[in-house]
């Protein structure tokens, strides 16, 4: 190995790197110039071979061969890169134009969207939306409520109740639970609703479920008169059916509401039985520490499933639950 030869090399891979007109051809020039079997790595495993003189003074020659060549390759690799770039930028257009196969966008349930279409439309009018724990006690579901201990919706045929049983924790059955809260921590006038999840022992077939929906509203102030409730209930139902609808009272009984009544809705050219409404017992209003001498008020419940099916002309409740995305896509996403 001689000084000269080494300068032949790199003068040789150089000119190899500066010849290659892409990066695969670089690579190859590479490989032949700076490789595992090229000429100056050959030269660099024989310096074992040498004197301790010769060993320090063809070191620094192959060193600094080594140190060009990679400079020259460096700066060739830049060059050829940048190249490619360009011509990824010209070539590699998108066509925006073209149709595109778009995976269906995830939305709202059904359920979902008439429950904010409701609490939209209360706050509109003032209310608060107000929610509650699904798992409760006895007392708030049933006994503050005005349900005496026989009322046959706290057997265990319309009731989940929580293991142990004696613990008086049930899957609440109905959302009047939040109101009662509602009027143990706040006082007068309120103004809420309260929409959620219940549970209650049925089975599911085309018009019941274990697990459904309710919207339940609560007013108490100075005066309120079933009058209140009746144009209340009036505009709820338009803004849910639509504004030529109309509603009936029919006289009822709950024991959460003293006087009571069903409400309907005339739809579709048929009356259609749509929730349970009347003025809060004055029981219930003594029980959460309310002055019945002050304050009346109101209660109203209806069914958000039931909702859905009548506006939307539904017959079958497996079509709300059972997820199919056929069913919920004609509701668009709701966002």
């Amino acid at each position: 190995m001689h000084d000269d030869e080494v300068a032949v090399w790199v003068s040789n891979a150089a000119k190899a790197f500066k010849a290659a007109k892409d990066l695969d051809q670089l690579k190859s020039a590479r490989l032949a110039h700076a490789g595992d079997k090229s000429p100056l790595a050959l030269a660099s495993r024989g310096l074992g071979a040498l004197s301790p003189d010769e060993k320090a003074r063809f070191g620094k020659i192959v060193g600094d061969a080594k140190a060009a060549i990679a400079s020259a390759l460096a700066s060739v690799t830049t060059e050829l890169e940048a190249a490619r770039d360009s011509k990824i930028l010209l070539e590699e257009i998108v066509d925006v134009t073209l149709p595109s196969n778009r995976l269906h966008r995830g939305g709202l349930h059904p359920i979902s969207i008439m429950m904010n279409e409701i609490s939209d439309f209360f706050i509109e009018q003032g209310f608060t939306v107000e929610e509650g724990p699904e798992m409760e006690s006895g007392w708030l579901n049933f006994d503050a409520l005005n349900m005496p201990a026989d009322h046959p919706a706290r057997t265990v045929q319309d009731t989940f109740f929580l293991e142990p049983v004696e613990s008086g924790i049930v899957l609440r059955t109905q959302t009047s639970p939040v109101q009662i809260r509602t009027m143990l921590t706040s006082q007068p006038p309120i103004y809420i609703i309260s929409p959620g999840r219940t549970f209650r022992a049925d089975e599911l077939d085309a018009t019941h479920s274990p697990v459904f929906h309710q919207v339940e509203g609560l007013v108490i102030d100075r005066e309120i008169t079933m009058a209140h409730l009746k144009g209340t209930l009036d505009h709820f139902a338009q803004a849910m059916f639509g504004p030529d609808v109309t509603t009936r009272l029919r006289p009822s009984f709950f024991p959460f509401t003293e006087p009571s009544a069903e409400v309907d809705v005339f739809f579709n050219n048929r009356w259609i039985e749509w929730g349970g409404c009347g003025m809060v017992n004055p029981k219930v209003l003594t029980t959460c520490g309310i002055d019945i001498e002050i304050y009346s008020g109101f209660a109203f419940g209806m069914g958000i499933e039931r909702t859905l099916m009548v506006r939307h002309g539904l017959t079958d409740m497996h079509d709300i639950v059972e997820g199919d995305l056929r069913f919920t896509r004609q509701f668009g996403v709701g966002l």
